[in-house]
């Protein structure tokens, strides 16, 4: 980071180890674009193949992405009767799950059980931790929130998104545009900021790729990097060389995301802006 600047951005891909087209893609995007930082699925079916284009890319950061719906556990289903479906794979129902964990201590020991996995899965990498988040930003549920914070301490977690998207930069970035709503948690996410902030942890001032999550295409950021307010920026994305993997998000534009962080304006857009990880700003 230059001494003196006022915007600092990082830009992250979020699912990296979901599949070899993901992985692909992120290791594509930070060596000839804009991409700084990863965000690792510790128990999803590329993980090995992401740990180890890692290792050979010391200079992109890469964080814990927790996974707690619609994907892999780490610890086996069996031990998650309130978290996993008969699939094995960790439920859909949001909601529903979010109210279990309100009502049933049993699935808040789950919580913590598979959330302790999978940051003990993480450090077995070896790879330093330079963020964490969710997938789906499922942490901005209290009291999610309050476990990652609790079992983030003892892993080394020092930054935290915090998925917040301020509208006039998606208005500025694309005129004319109404982007869908975000997630419906403005207050949980204000919460999640002040219970970060209070934890000594570093959050963005604003991330972007929320309203248009899956759509990232190339002149959407570098319309967003070219209206880049000051302060820290977080912009995430879902890059990948093609779909048909298996849960994969449908609709999701993988391919023209993995090309909006190699695209010439993108690039352009960029230049003269503080680029890193977390970890570069912390």
């Amino acid at each position: 980071m230059t001494e003196g600047t006022v915007k600092r951005l990082v830009v992250t891909a979020d699912d990296f180890g979901l599949s070899p087209e993901v992985n692909e893609a992120v290791e594509q995007a930070h060596r000839e674009g804009i991409l700084t930082a990863a965000s690792l699925m510790v128990s999803a079916p590329a993980a090995a193949d992401a740990v180890a284009r890692a290792r050979r890319l010391p200079s992109l950061r890469v964080g814990l992405h927790l996974v707690l719906v619609e994907a892999w556990p780490t610890l086996p289903p069996a031990e998650l009767p309130d978290l996993a479906g008969p699939d094995g794979l960790l439920r859909a129902d949001m909601a529903g799950l979010g109210l279990d964990l309100a009502r049933r201590a049993g699935a808040r020991r789950q919580l913590a059980a598979e959330l302790t996995a999978q940051f003990e899965a993480y450090r077995a990498t070896g790879l330093p931790l330079d963020h964490v988040n969710a997938h789906k930003h499922f942490h901005v549920h209290p009291l999610i929130a309050g476990a990652v914070l609790r079992i983030g301490r003892r892993y080394g977690m020092r930054a935290l998104r915090v998925p917040r998207e301020p509208r006039d930069v998606l208005r500025r970035a694309e005129p004319g545009a109404r982007p869908r709503a975000a997630l419906d948690s403005a207050p949980w996410a204000a919460l999640l900021a002040l219970r970060a902030r209070r934890a000594g942890l570093l959050i963005p001032d604003r991330t972007l790729g929320l309203a248009w999550s899956g759509a990232m295409t190339p002149p959407r950021v570098a319309g967003l990097l070219a209206h880049l307010p000051d302060g820290l920026t977080e912009l995430y994305t879902h890059p990948a060389t093609g779909g048909g993997f298996p849960c994969e998000a449908p609709g999701y534009l993988y391919a023209e995301e993995r090309d909006a962080l190699i695209a010439p304006a993108s690039l352009a857009a960029a230049a003269g802006v503080a680029r890193g990880g977390f970890s570069d700003f912390s």
